[in-house]
């Protein structure tokens, strides 16, 4: 995401090229960039634009009679700067701004389509937008001090809260808190004094320093390049390389889809953080310095896991288990048929034991219980069954289903 220097790189260059200019057009290539409904984007058609000023990371161009369009380019959002009427590009643009001179451009080269535009009449509309963070380059240190050690949240969180300063964001609280030499897992009520102003001293030395540093690589062209990956960073998106300062290899901490980059022996005096990924794989065999994440690798390329064997062939696997070459000596193992399945039979009941018809059954002797002696009657005289026919139940009137019910 664009951040305080950059947002105020692109602030610069669209103040110098296009205040005094009439607004030619608005033209929306999508329709959900547009966030406000009131008042119509036709409102700032033909009207001068007076001045083009920053709102944490946004940019707000101002026109005349208290117009405002405010731009928040989120994570992926840039400006391009075209031709006179050139059209939106068709995935990537999102809305083109027309001047009699150029076109400026708003893409976004994202699936998710954060960008926004929004169309406000008024100084009282605009600050509501504000969310009350403190500008960094602006603010003395005792206020500085004061909204700090609002809260009970770690460097990182209390640094890139919009409400709390204004414009700083993942990237650069990485150069920052590194510059200071601070863990960005610090809780801001455990600092020190002297810690506080180093934070500081920090702030303003990095944010100034990268901010006059991305004005003299763009000189007088536009700027096309904006991103928070540059390679004269020290920490940001350096994760495996070379610390500039004492050499150690940057670290991170990954959460949602943000990762936090540090030197562990310039920041947390020597301790690896956990990363929140492969830390909650390895759980107590995770290593607290480098010494021991060097020793774990060393150990690893010494013993490395076999290589898993790959799943047998089932054809292979039957060949070689039903047939032997001749004269291997190996002993052959003869093809087993599957059974033939036994032929359906008629189910017949257990046959009843019956006693002939001349001898009459004994009675039970003592050490029996009656229901251990099978008794049944002769064969023949058998004994016959009553059968039970349900009688029909009688129908009630009240039951009758009555017509139109």
């Amino acid at each position: 995401m664009p951040e305080l220097p950059d947002v105020e790189l692109y602030r610069s260059h669209l103040e110098r090229r296009f205040v005094g200019q009439k607004l030619v057009g608005l033209r929306l290539a999508s329709p959900f960039v547009l966030r406000t409904y009131a008042p119509k984007p036709e409102a700032l058609v033909g009207k001068s634009l007076v001045g083009v000023e920053r709102l944490g990371k946004r940019i707000v161009f101002v026109f005349e009679g208290d117009f405002f369009l405010v731009v928040h380019l989120m994570i992926s959002g840039r400006f391009r700067l075209r031709d006179a009427g050139t059209k939106p590009p068709g995935k990537l643009g999102l809305a083109a701004i027309d001047f009699p001179s150029h076109t400026v451009l708003l893409t976004e080269a994202s699936t998710h389509k954060r960008a926004s535009l929004h169309v406000i009449q008024g100084r009282e509309a605009l600050r509501a937008m504000d969310p009350g963070g403190l500008e960094p380059l602006e603010v003395d240190y005792s206020s500085f001090r004061t909204r700090l050690l609002e809260g009970n949240h770690t460097l990182k969180r209390a640094l890139t809260d919009p409400r709390h300063f204004s414009g700083i964001g993942n990237a650069y609280s990485d150069e920052l808190l590194h510059a200071a030499k601070l863990s960005p897992i610090r809780v801001v009520s455990k600092l020190a004094e002297d810690e506080i102003v180093r934070l500081y001293e920090a702030m303003r030395r990095t944010l100034e320093d990268w901010a006059a540093r991305l004005a003299v690589e763009s000189k007088d062209e536009f700027p096309e390049k904006v991103t928070a990956f540059r390679p004269d960073m020290a920490v940001h998106g350096k994760y495996g390389a070379p610390c500039p300062v004492c050499g150690t290899k940057v670290q991170r901490i990954r959460y949602a889809n943000n990762e936090a980059n540090y030197c562990p022996a310039c920041q947390t005096e020597g301790k690896l953080l956990a990363d929140r990924a492969l830390s909650r794989l390895l759980g107590k065999e995770w290593p607290k310095s480098l010494e021991e994440l060097e020793l774990h690798k060393e150990l690893r390329l010494q013993n490395p896991r076999p290589a898993p064997l790959p799943p047998p062939d089932e054809k292979s696997l039957v060949s070689s288990l039903v047939s032997t070459p001749p004269g291997s000596g190996a002993k052959r193992i003869p093809r087993v048929s599957s059974p033939e399945p036994a032929p359906a039979s008629r189910k017949v009941g257990p046959r009843r034991a019956s006693l002939p018809a001349s001898e009459p059954p004994r009675a039970p002797e003592p050490s029996e219980s009656p229901a251990t002696i099978e008794t049944t009657p002769p064969a023949t005289a058998p004994i016959p069954l009553k059968a039970v026919v349900p009688s029909p139940r009688p129908r009630s009137s009240s039951s009758r289903r009555r017509p139109g019910t």
